[in-house]
């Protein structure tokens, strides 16, 4: 082999080296998930109770108009 065979199958072999390296390292990261931060625990909340508000606004748009009615004024006399 001469100099610019040798200097290719080096590149090639880096090249290889540092393709199967990078697969195992994120090989490993897949399924799991992280441990859970307090930004995540209080961001989980967060998303819970909108949830819970958007379900409430969903279930007022669906009933009719008098409903609608009789359920402010139930919340005004609260």
């Amino acid at each position: 082999m001469n100099l610019p065979e040798v200097i290719v199958a080096i590149m090639i072999a880096v090249l290889v080296a540092s393709i199967v390296r990078t697969r195992i390292r994120h090989q490993g990261d897949r399924g799991v998930e992280p441990a859970p931060t307090t930004e995540m625990t209080q961001l989980r909340r967060e998303v819970d109770q909108l949830k819970e508000r958007l379900a409430v606004l969903e279930r007022i748009t669906v009933e009719r108009e008098n409903s609608l009615a009789r359920q402010i004024d139930d919340l005004k006399n609260q």
